[in-house]
């Protein structure tokens, strides 16, 4: 079913006025897509003046970072040391993938061949990583050191894919991009401590061991415990300040606020070597004297990724103490350690929300003021729940629900054409017509995540004789993570997801009705609080791509893909899908790309949004609305609360 109406799921008696008042505004003056009269979508200058405290951003421009300001916290001692080389890598500026290239250019050909990657270069990107940030670091650092790590990895994903043969073996790129970063510095919170790890919050999420060294949070890219000398002490005057508990060990993780965990050694899980008694050294030893210390204990919890049960999600959970230690016989007959530890109290919940996460799944339970299961009503594949436990079973106003962008035109960039793959696109292969359009680089990796942000990107057609289930469709199969539309305090409604988001994930489409003339947009009505405009000046929050020369490559001239787009303006007033429900933040975990593609011999422009970065679990979903060019637009207040709030949108 494409379509459904919402007025079935949803009582009669709303206050449709009261929801709008609340609803953070979007009503902003759109370019509309005309002839050749319309303006680049890129290209324009802001005509401002802008207020203080505001850097106007051009997508896909190269412009200057500026350091945040730095925040020690928690008990420090001496430096981390690395037991092995992973990976870290996070944001930048530029389009890393290739070029849209005119009729009159020359023919394509990929970037990645004959590319040989060092660590020369990128002096100018680490000029974050200052002595000071490296050892102490703060959320900014955090997140730009994850960023960071997450782009590169991305990157050579992309490239190592183009190289191998369909059924080859894909080496570890993230090992690779670990040390690529850490040959650079480009890491935080070197300084062993006991306590938080600055920057780092409850309910972070990492798909990667190396992400959480290269944060600090736990030093050890392999091993489970993580330990500290105190001082005039000697090797093993020491205590363990962090443990993952990786459920190899059979770790018990059904209680929400205690977790016993098993000690290190004796092989339980080794296939190669006999099981053996575990011995009290080194790390187990670390954990009784933390027993006796009652020190805090990083607690770091992996879990399994619901929408690959092959990939494990490590969860921060927060401190922990040691309350009690035994030796008992393991599944192996051989004696293992355990060691009971117990949450302190106070902290915003983690692993307790995976754990009623999965219960709702299961229908178990149900999370307070659930109003509907699906406000869609099957129009999407996956249902969407709408909660209220705010102001009782107040809903959203009335609207339909579309999974599709509305067009009364088409509008035409470049000739239409379809590939010629008979089974699945392939990366590298430049005889498809669809990989030619991007460049020559497969704007996807093999995982589905986006690799760069580009002024547009060409994925295959519904006419494409290539597999439905091509990986260049990533944005035409609708809604793969469960989605929540529920009420906030002070923002009226808002997005979240059930499921973890990795970054670069595709989320949704923004479904609604194109505007495309003056007389379309008098239809619609000037007060549209669902304005969605791609003419907005964007803020410094939209940079995600890597640095390439970290990878020694060259900065791709990207200018001239800007030329032929023409700005898109979408409402979501009457028609819309979960989209519409997005708030606005200036410091966003969501963009969104231009996509691309044929539908009835003509082309037709999509917006799509794709996570930032590591998403946790009923985390509000928010992107940057963007700046009006226009003096005599109106500005908003901004409800965003972040410390890079401008105080302003629209």
């Amino acid at each position: 079913m494409e379509e459904g109406s919402f007025r079935s799921s949803i009582p009669t008696y709303v206050d449709k006025s009261k929801v709008l008042d609340v609803k953070p505004l979007r009503t902003l003056k759109p370019l509309f897509v005309s002839s050749a009269q319309a303006p680049p979508l890129f290209s324009s200058s802001p005509s401002g003046p802008f207020p203080s405290g505001f850097t106007p951003f051009y997508p896909f421009s190269m412009n200057g970072e500026s350091p945040g300001k730095n925040q020690r916290g928690g008990m420090a001692s001496d430096k981390m040391d690395v037991d092995g080389a992973n990976g870290n890598a996070g944001s930048s500026r530029k389009r890393g993938a290739g070029k849209q290239k005119k009729a009159a250019r020359k023919s394509v050909g990929s970037r990645n061949a004959g590319v040989s990657f060092t660590v020369n270069g990128g002096a100018n990107f680490i000029a974050r990583c200052t002595p000071f940030n490296k050892e102490d670091g703060d959320r900014e650092m955090v997140e730009y050191v994850l960023m960071t790590f997450d782009a590169v990895r991305r990157r050579l994903s992309q490239v190592e894919e183009a190289r191998e043969a369909p059924n080859g073996s894909i080496k570890r790129p993230d090992l690779k991009a670990g040390n690529v970063l850490m040959s650079k510095g480009v890491r935080t919170n070197m300084r062993k401590r006991i306590g938080a790890t600055p920057g780092v919050e409850i309910g972070d999420i990492f798909f990667f061991r190396f992400e959480i060294l290269v944060v600090g949070l736990h030093g050890q890219s392999m091993g489970g415990i993580d330990t500290l000398i105190t001082k005039g002490g000697k090797g093993d005057d020491s205590l363990a300040i962090s443990i993952v508990s990786s459920g190899y060990y059979d770790d018990d993780t059904e209680d929400k606020d205690v977790l016993i965990y098993s000690g290190q050694g004796g092989n339980p899980i080794s296939k190669e070597k006999e099981a053996s008694d575990q011995k009290l050294e080194k790390g187990n030893l670390a954990l009784e004297r933390s027993l006796h210390q009652a020190n805090e204990v990083r607690v770091i919890r992996g879990m399994k990724d619901p929408m690959n049960s092959s990939v494990k999600i490590y969860v921060y959970d927060g401190l922990y103490t040691i309350k009690e230690s035994w030796l008992e016989k393991g599944k192996s007959g051989c004696s293992v350690f355990k060691y009971k530890l117990v949450r302190l109290p106070g902290q915003r919940s983690a692993f307790a929300d995976w754990n009623s996460i999965q219960k709702w799944k299961a229908g178990l339970s149900s999370p307070a003021g659930l109003i509907s299961q699906d406000i869609s009503s099957g129009a999407e594949k996956i249902t969407v729940a709408l909660v209220n436990d705010v102001d009782g079973r107040e809903a959203p106003s009335y609207f339909t629900y579309s999974t599709v962008l509305r067009y009364s035109r088409s509008i035409r960039l470049t000739n239409p054409s379809v590939c010629n793959c008979h089974k699945a696109c392939q990366p590298g292969d430049l005889n498809c017509s669809c990989i030619r359009n991007n460049g020559g680089d497969f704007p996807y990796a093999s995982s589905g995540v986006l690799v760069s942000q580009k002024p547009l990107v060409h994925e295959c057609s519904p006419t494409c004789p290539c597999f439905p289930t091509c990986k260049n469709r990533v944005s035409q199969s609708g809604l793969k993570l469960k989605m929540e539309v529920y009420k906030t305090t002070d923002k009226g409604w808002a997005l979240r997801s059930w499921d973890p988001i990795r970054a670069g994930s595709f989320i949704c489409e923004y479904a609604g009705e194109v505007v495309d003339s003056p007389s379309g947009l008098q239809g619609i009505g000037q007060e549209d609080d669902y304005i969605f405009d791609t003419s907005r000046v964007l803020g410094q929050s939209y940079k995600w791509n890597y640095e390439p020369s970290l990878l020694n490559e060259e900065i791709p001239d990207e200018s001239t893909e800007n030329d032929n787009i023409p700005a898109l303006v979408i409402s979501a007033k009457n028609v819309g899908n979960v989209a519409r429900f997005m708030n606005h933040s200036c410091n966003p975990n969501v963009f969104w790309q231009l996509i691309q593609y044929e539908q009835n011999r003509d082309s037709f422009l999509h917006v799509a949004f794709f996570a930032k970065k590591h998403i946790p679990p009923l985390t509000e979903l928010t992107y940057d609305y963007g700046i009006s060019q226009f003096e005599t637009h109106r500005r908003r207040n901004c409800l965003c609360g972040s410390e890079k709030c401008r105080g302003f949108f629209g």
